[in-house]
């Protein structure tokens, strides 16, 4: 059979001290991605990725740019060793929420420090567009996205903000709003089937309506950023679509700071194009675990150290 891959690229909650270290300490490509990162930022993000502390590194504005660093570093080395351009690798590319602008960057369609800046301001946006401590995120576990609407509805009866935030498979949808209004969705949730409700630890209730003011700072910053068309198609968040007209990829960036993450829809999309491998590369192995949930058909794959990047390179 033959393999048709698409790459994926992973979002928040992926990041962990340590990252990137074995890559920059085996490659010399991991290592120019990681100092032209830090020179955009004016700092030295690496170190943090590297050494620590975990309380700065899951900062919404350090952990963005610094998944999107691994993820870039990835791809290059991969690209290095194996003397294949990634549009010889991959027939799609898709990230989770922050993980577009690393599929865009390893795509060309954006340059990695264009990428690194627009991330370091995402997620400052995101978090200053709400104050701490009134938003909240909750994942409800074993309803469909219809019943997820429902439970967010209740939440949202009384006047507060209650959003579907991701559907990123089968029975795993997240929902993201006003404090009170999520709570009360939650505390709706079993009496609408859900297995379980559990409010999450985040800072800010990304993908909802409330991270309007983060889509105004995206939209003016994205309207003096260079993209390009990407080498390979984007599977766009907000979509669950091919796009790679570079103004539609800039208003739909746009969007998926308010919108939701359709993750489910997107992975099956890809299966519908004949996508029989999906390969998740960057930190961690969350997309991996997502993608064999949402179809069993599908190989999946996660490629973030250099143990896993030889394993890989062979299936070239």
């Amino acid at each position: 059979m033959t393999t048709v891959r698409a790459f994926t690229f992973p979002g928040q909650g992926s990041q962990a001290v340590g990252m990137g270290k074995a890559l920059a300490d085996a490659y010399g490509a991991a290592r120019e991605v990681f100092q032209q990162v830090d020179d955009a930022l004016g700092e030295s993000l690496s170190r943090l990725m590297f050494e620590g502390p975990e309380e700065e590194l899951v900062l919404t504005r350090n952990a963005q740019p610094a998944l999107m660093a691994v993820s870039l570093a990835v791809v290059r080395v991969v690209e290095a060793e194996s003397g294949k351009a990634i549009s010889d690798m991959a027939s799609y590319v898709a990230g989770h929420s922050l993980g577009e602008y690393s599929a865009l960057a390893s795509a060309r369609a954006l340059d990695v420090a264009d990428a690194a800046k627009l991330l370091r301001l995402r997620g400052e946006a995101m978090q200053s567009a709400v104050p701490v401590g009134e938003g909240a995120m909750a994942a409800l576990l074993g309803v469909s996205l219809e019943t997820a609407h429902e439970i967010a509805a209740e939440g949202a009866a009384e006047g507060g903000v209650c959003d579907i935030a991701n559907d990123n498979a089968d029975g795993q949808v997240v929902i993201s709003g006003s404090k009170a209004a999520v709570e009360k969705a939650v505390a709706a949730a079993a009496d609408k089937g859900a297995r379980k409700s559990v409010l999450l630890p985040v800072s800010a209730p990304f993908h909802c309506g409330l991270m309007a003011p983060a889509a105004d700072a995206m939209a003016e910053a994205l309207a003096t950023t260079q993209l390009r068309q990407p080498v390979v198609p984007l599977v766009a968040n907000v979509l669950a679509d091919k796009i790679d007209d570079p103004a539609e990829i800039r208003t739909r960036l746009v969007e998926q700071v308010t919108g939701m993450v359709r993750w489910r829809e997107s992975v099956l999309w890809l299966a519908g194009q004949g996508v029989t491998d999906i390969v998740e590369l960057g930190s961690g192995k969350v997309l991996t675990g997502l993608a064999k949930r949402i179809d069993r058909s599908l190989a999946g794959r996660a490629v973030g150290t250099p143990e896993e990047i030889a394993s890989f390179l062979e299936t070239l």
